[in-house]
């Protein structure tokens, strides 16, 4: 089943990225393999993975059984803490690439702050280097706070998206404030939500009705509506094309409110000021 590809949005580096795509984690390298070829073949142009998934080389294997040329595609990758430091951003790039086998990366991401060894500054110095010779396209991080974003911008630096966990349920208005601001594109992991629950809010369940659309696909437009780029995983093919296929209704003001109210605290959420790898 062919959709048609998601519209793109600029990033204020000017490159342009898919305003939804496929989150690849926990898939393994076969899993992953198979499903972005699928995806890919789809209609999809964003592929989301990380070092920490152990998948970039399904991953690269699926987007070579795809046949989609390299132009058309949005290959996202993060590193992890060990690799906190300029040159350390550069040695895990290479990695990365020669996993995917690919000779550049669309957007790569520190993955987590890790505010406990102090070094994520000179993990996006790093970054910016890579940036500069061409090996990275765009380049951002992975759950970071406000607070972290803060200790860029004292540097003169600034992502070019924040990877967050956000859903109906975790709206992070006070990070949304930030990357507004500042120019940064917020991009959605887990934006169904967890272990499915959100799909069956009876506020989502009734905007779903009112459009003859899954809850699943409401939520996505709501992502895609407010300017988010949510990446939901899946592996199932009736699935992959329903995710895909949110950009042909509208949500109202008041149901896009409605849906944002039901923002609620969450005491189990990850807390990247202590959790990261």
């Amino acid at each position: 089943m062919k959709i048609t590809p998601a519209p793109l949005l600029t990033l204020s580096n000017g490159v342009e990225m898919p305003r939804l795509g496929l989150g690849t984690w926990p898939m393994n390298d076969a899993e992953a393999a198979e499903t972005v070829a699928l995806a890919l073949d789809m209609g999809y142009r964003l592929i989301d993975t990380a070092e920490n998934y152990e998948n970039e080389r399904g991953v690269g294997e699926g987007i070579r059984r795809s046949g989609v040329a390299r132009g058309e595609l949005f290959v996202t990758t993060k590193f992890n803490r060990k690799w906190h430091s300029v040159e350390g951003a550069r040695q895990a790039c290479e990695a990365s690439l020669e996993r995917l086998g690919l000779d550049y990366i669309d957007l790569f991401l520190v993955h987590w702050p890790n505010p406990d060894q102090g070094r994520y500054v000179e993990a996006f110095e790093g970054l910016v280097k890579l940036q500069e010779a061409g090996l990275v396209r765009a380049i951002g991080t992975s759950n970071f706070k406000p607070a972290h974003l803060q200790q860029l911008f004292d540097r003169g630096l600034c992502p070019q998206v924040n990877q967050i966990h956000l859903d109906p349920w975790h709206a992070r208005s006070d990070h949304i404030d930030v990357h507004k601001a500042r120019g940064i594109v917020t991009e959605s992991w887990s934006p169904l939500g967890r272990a499915n629950a959100m799909l069956g809010d009876p506020a989502i369940l009734d905007v779903a009705r009112r459009h003859g659309r899954t809850p699943a696909q409401v939520i996505l437009r709501w992502h895609t509506q407010l300017g988010y780029v949510p990446i939901p995983k899946s592996s199932n093919p009736q699935r992959l094309a329903e995710n895909l296929d949110v950009f042909g209704f509208e949500l109202s003001a008041e149901e896009l409110a409605a849906i944002s109210a039901l923002d609620r605290p969450d005491p189990e959420m990850l807390d990247s000021d202590v959790f990261g790898h």
